[in-house]
């Protein structure tokens, strides 16, 4: 049976046994002009955190998208996404904010135009190390979070470039050497927090789910192809809300989401899956403030070199809140 088939079948499942309730009542489409274009990309990567990312297609048919594509991007340092976003391979992409920010310095015409989610990240240590601080003279390796691990360490007065020994190259398999006690600490994103907990390696030093002042602000936001924003308007807000039902139903049913990133061929494991969905906070983008997410970030990176535009620039040039504004009126219940 062909996967989208047997997505679609479960998502039908699904609303039959109450998803409607969890998305919301259907929309009257009359209230807004038909999207512009029926066609959407978006990146396939193993982050299950993405998860809403997954999770929207039978909401973005129910928004008037029938040509729905996931394009597979290989993860390397964490900029692919919003590198291939920039370049027109995907039309929407969610990212860290940071990622996004320096693709955006680097000259990626990329637009930032809503939140998905807080905190993901976790950083892992051996022995007695017990702070970020403690890492100074330490090795630190990680998949994709060379500019996050530098703004930890800045943070607390460490210089990243002289005080830590880092190890990103995914050719050297990072997490393996952590788990063999070869680095000292290891920055993971989902699913590897959850495979580190499970096999029992190492102990947690930092969460950016509940650590300050990280938790305070957006871990991963979405952005889309600013000529595709600026094109299609009413596809684009009916992208983002298609993307914060998502968030909604990841907060509200995380076992049926971990059962849908599963049979998507989104994540391997349905225990993985399930406790990324039950600890990543889903329910915040109603709470917490967008554009100071990016203000934080954009301020962070420019102040250790990662790009050259002020974060008054970044905002005014590359962020659009108009539609999201909208919608977190339309879905405040």
């Amino acid at each position: 049976m062909p996967l989208t088939h047997t997505r679609r079948r479960f998502l039908t499942t699904l609303s039959l046994t109450g998803a409607a309730g969890l998305l919301g009542a259907p929309r009257p489409f009359a209230a807004e002009p038909q999207p512009e274009t029926t066609t959407v990309r978006l990146p396939k990567v193993p982050v299950i955190c993405f998860a809403p990312q997954y999770v929207c297609e039978e909401l973005l048919r129910n928004e008037g998208f029938r040509d729905i594509r996931y394009v597979d991007i290989k993860i390397q340092t964490g900029l692919e996404e919003s590198e291939e976003l920039g370049h027109g391979g995907v039309d929407f992409a969610s990212n860290l904010a940071l990622n996004h920010i320096v693709a955006i310095g680097a000259g990626a015409p990329i637009t930032i135009i809503s939140p998905v989610h807080s905190g993901c990240y976790e950083l892992f240590a051996h022995g007695g190390i017990r702070s970020i601080a403690d890492l100074k003279g330490k090795s630190i390796g990680g998949r994709a979070a060379e500019p996050l691990i530098s703004m930890f360490a800045a943070w607390v007065g460490l210089d990243p470039k002289k005080d830590l020994t880092v190890v990103f190259d995914p050719a050297a398999k990072p997490l393996e050497l952590f788990v063999a006690g070869k680095l000292d600490a290891y920055l993971g994103f989902p699913p590897e927090p959850q495979e580190l907990h499970a096999r029992g390696v190492g102990h947690v030093i930092l969460s950016t789910a509940v650590d300050r002042p990280w938790s305070q602000y957006f871990c991963c936001m979405l952005a889309g192809n600013s000529e595709y924003v600026a094109r299609h308007p009413v596809a684009t807000k009916r992208v983002i809300r298609a993307f914060l039902k998502a968030a909604d139903l990841c907060a509200s049913a995380p076992e049926r989401s971990a059962q849908l990133l599963v049979k998507g061929g989104f994540a391997e494991r349905h225990d993985y899956a399930l406790q990324t969905l039950r600890d990543v906070p889903y329910a915040l983008w109603r709470e917490y403030d967008a554009e100071d997410t990016v203000r934080f970030y954009a301020l962070r990176a420019y102040e250790l070199g990662f790009v050259k535009s002020t974060p008054q620039k970044t905002i005014a040039e590359n962020t659009d809140w108009r539609f999201f504004d909208e919608l977190k009126r339309e879905l405040k219940t």
